[in-house]
């Protein structure tokens, strides 16, 4: 359990390595500081969902354009111009996340478009299902990839010393295929670390009605 924990924190430093600080001010130590998140987190509010049929199953997904409008906007501008049908969940990390959106067979890339601002700072925590925008090195570079967390990831959230990985959906059924792309045998492709053995395709998302949720 202790080397699990390890590796999963190695694999998070990993992740966050390199990143800039952009909007942020270094401390005396000469440590990145991020203004904190103002006022309580606010509750995940599903007003978009979408069916994510993949090689492996569909996965429900839903989205909060509430309150992080620009990622949610972005996500359904993708959609609706059908940019990831075809394209393939290309990183697998075991106990960690899958993720997608971003190259075609034989890891293809295929380019998205402008880069958003990261709205890691609204305050939702990687827990396992959310649904987050995938980005480079720099705070707002995130353009069309995106992530599911397979298990808590707090180590990828917002805080003074990261602008995190922005959450702004969650899955809401077929987690358990998620789980079974999380456990697919991996390899690497050229510069490409985590690539699915056998891949892994979106066949493609599609807009679909969000489940009724009783007060």
């Amino acid at each position: 359990m202790k080397k699990q924990l390890r590796g999963k924190l190695v694999l998070g430093a990993l992740l966050l390595l390199g990143l800039s600080g952009c909007g942020s001010e270094a401390g005396s130590n000469g440590v990145i500081v991020n203004p904190p998140v103002t006022g309580p987190v606010p509750d995940m509010s599903i007003d978009a969902c979408f069916t994510m049929t993949t090689s492996l199953g569909e996965v429900g997904l839903g989205i909060d354009s509430r309150h992080t409008p620009q990622s949610a906007a972005n996500f359904i501008g993708y959609v609706d111009a059908k940019f990831y049908d075809g394209t393939l969940i290309h990183r697998v990390i075991h106990n960690f996340i899958i993720q997608g959106g971003g190259f075609t067979s034989g890891m293809v890339p295929k380019p998205g478009g402008a880069p958003i601002s990261n709205e890691a700072s609204v305050g939702f925590s990687n827990l396992r299902g959310t649904l987050a925008m995938a980005r480079g090195r720099q705070s707002d570079s995130a353009t069309s990839q995106f992530f599911i967390n397979i298990l808590d990831n707090p180590q990828l959230d917002y805080s003074a010393s990261s602008p995190g990985y922005a959450v702004f959906g969650k899955v809401l059924f077929g987690m358990e295929v998620v789980d079974q792309i999380g456990i697919v045998a991996t390899t690497r492709v050229g510069e490409y670390s985590d690539f699915p053995l056998e891949e892994v395709v979106i066949e493609r998302i599609a807009p679909s009605e969000c489940p009724i949720v009783e007060d």
